[in-house]
């Protein structure tokens, strides 16, 4: 095993363990990295000695932080298009992880976002710690969740999806597991222990079992107690509409969210309310992958993402200039291209 690799891979009794490992990096997710992945479940699939996959992160910051942005950033700035060659093989790799035929036992501790919730909450077993921090925070660089990211938060309790998908705000473990994002919460101190008993288990069907046996109940988390606004606020049809709500609610928490919305991306907010409430209706997560593709790709060659990274990752100066500057200017047609096919550049997941 060589350290210097971007994934590290080693069998430790009946377990194959994925490590992302790119520290520095919070273990940003690389074309190589992706690639690495989907070969490693494909061995794990056949080797009858493999009872179970867990993949984690090195270094004690998170086990990914999404993609690697400055990448997409050059590549876009460029005129390039290796930033789709990487979403679809990612975007194939989150089907893959939803289907794979044993347990896939995810270790989401600490930062998770992005690319990070896309390799680890299309498991079957997703464990989250004190430690924590989940979201898809795409909105906030001009981009759209992806990954799979709409179909998760879609089918989160109420408009609990739609905040988080338009915010792009982090929850912890409750609300995480509240949000349908993770299933277990494991006290991080805990996690040794788990992996080394699972490493002894031989039966894929005894996984799940002992993971429940480690989970703890997190402590009370944040959303459920701002439900009421949030479900009435968020249940508004355009953007627009959400914010007013958001201000006319005489609550502070809902008024900070709306000043919060006012600095994100116009395009970004309505494509992305548009893309949630699309995936609600698609059904499967392969349908939905193949429309975040369709929306990326177009993102991709837009203004917003471009003006995003460099605000926020490489200037940081934190004064985007989006266009449209608000959400007004983004009509209904603008918003509808995005969702448009993209002939024989189709992702495909869905027919499969």
């Amino acid at each position: 095993m060589n350290d210097d690799e971007p994934v590290l891979l080693h069998t430790e009794g009946h377990i194959l363990h994925i490590t992302l490992n790119r520290p520095r990096a919070l273990n940003a997710l690389t074309h190589t990295m992706v690639r690495r992945i989907g070969e490693a479940l494909t061995l794990a699939a056949d080797d009858d000695a493999v009872a179970a996959v867990v993949i984690g992160g090195a270094g004690e910051r998170g086990l990914c932080a999404g993609g690697d942005i400055r990448s997409i950033y050059e590549d876009a700035r460029a005129g390039r298009r290796a930033s789709v060659d990487f979403w679809r093989d990612e975007y194939r790799l989150n089907a893959r992880i939803a289907r794979f035929p044993k347990p896939y036992v995810a270790l989401m501790d600490g930062i998770v976002m992005g690319g990070g919730v896309g390799v680890s909450a299309h498991g079957d077993v997703r464990i989250v710690t004190e430690r924590s921090r989940v979201a898809m925070p795409e909105t906030a660089i001009g981009f759209v969740p992806d990954v799979g990211g709409t179909h998760l938060l879609a089918a989160a309790p109420g408009e609990l999806g739609t905040h988080l998908a338009l915010t792009g705000r982090a929850v912890g473990a409750a609300d995480a597991v509240l949000c349908g994002l993770a299933d277990h919460v494991v006290p991080s101190h805990r996690l040794a222990d788990l992996t080394d008993e699972l490493s002894r288990n031989a039966e894929p069907a005894g996984v799940r079992d002992i993971v429940r046996r480690y989970a703890t109940v997190a402590p009370e988390g944040e959303l459920a107690a701002h439900r009421g606004w949030i479900d009435d606020c968020y249940a508004a049809d355009t953007v627009e509409e959400i914010i007013d709500r958001l201000v006319d609610s005489g609550l502070a928490a809902a008024k900070e969210t709306a000043t919060e919305l006012l600095g994100l991306s116009p395009t970004a907010l309505k494509v992305t309310l548009a893309s949630v409430r699309r995936a609600k209706g698609l059904g499967s997560l392969e349908a939905v992958l193949d429309q975040e593709f369709r929306v990326s790709c177009r993102v991709f060659t837009g203004h917003d993402l471009v003006e995003g990274v460099r605000a926020r990752i490489i200037d940081k100066d934190r004064t985007p200039r989006w266009s449209p500057a608000d959400a007004g200017g983004v009509t209904a047609a603008e918003v509808a291209r995005h969702f448009e096919p993209l002939g024989d550049q189709e992702l495909g997941l869905a027919s499969v």
